[in-house]
């Protein structure tokens, strides 16, 4: 009997794959447990139409995703630091700074776990951060530490 699962079930399948099950499985456990769905006309239409849905959202995030990259390709955020002697920083700079600094002077709201810093950033000078927007595409942004 072909089910459309409605959840994931550990070593059947995920949730919306059609998938076929034996008759007894199907009728005695998947469905009075509401874990699937029988796989008829009405259903495959709904779930036809969800993944349509699905689709057309992740494209269309995909979309602000790489606008965004252009934005910030053409952005050299500053950020005044307190430093030493040989251009040393008192401290470091992380992601949650960048990010913030970012949302300050340009109003660009970025996710913190979604900067790429190797290493925090501890010297004066500019440098160049890689920031992961939506897979696959990956925007990049100039950040440049000056002296206070």
């Amino acid at each position: 009997m072909k089910v459309i699962l409605l959840e994931n079930i550990k070593g059947v399948g995920k949730k919306d794959e059609v998938i076929n099950a034996s008759d007894g499985y199907a009728r005695n456990y998947l469905l009075p447990r509401k874990l699937a769905a029988e796989a008829n006309s009405e259903n495959m239409s709904k779930l036809k139409a969800k993944q349509d849905s699905k689709a057309y959202q992740k494209g269309q995030e995909k979309q602000q995703a790489e606008n965004l990259a252009e934005k910030l390709k053409g952005i050299l955020l500053k950020i005044a630091v307190k430093s030493g002697e040989n251009g040393k920083i008192f401290g470091s700079i992380t992601a949650k700074e960048i990010a913030d600094q970012l949302k300050e002077q340009y109003q660009i709201e970025v996710d913190k776990k979604k900067i790429d810093l190797k290493e925090p950033i501890k010297t004066l000078g500019s440098f160049s951060v890689s920031i992961k927007l939506f897979e696959g595409v990956i925007g990049t942004l100039k950040v440049q530490m000056i002296s206070q």
